[in-house]
């Protein structure tokens, strides 16, 4: 029951931040040019460091073409994951427990 509430605030706020940044950010901005916005050494350190954790196979094939996609996308899809996890724990059945007396 917490874990569902959790993940529905969590989506909420996933899903405000994607709309705020495609309404008042930068027309079309991609996620690349909005992490250089953010810091200007995070594009030179992201390969390193992702080749180092993960190999240089997750560079080029998961976060290189995560960067030119648009930077409302990653928290709205961050967001409709929660809400999916949030929506399929509410349908889980709970145990409900007998008040009979005896």
């Amino acid at each position: 029951m917490i874990a569902q509430r959790i993940l529905a605030v969590i989506s909420a706020i996933f899903l405000v931040a994607a709309v705020a940044i495609a309404t008042f950010g930068p027309e079309s901005i991609s996620l690349g040019q909005a992490l250089y916005l953010l810091d200007h050494d995070v594009l030179d350190k992201l390969p390193v460091w992702a080749a180092r954790i993960l190999g240089h196979w997750a560079w080029s094939n998961l976060i290189q073409p995560m960067l030119v996609r648009p930077a409302w996308l990653l928290p709205a899809s961050a967001g409709i994951v929660c809400v999916g996890l949030s929506v399929s724990l509410s349908y889980r059945k709970t145990t409900h427990r007998s008040h009979r007396r005896s």
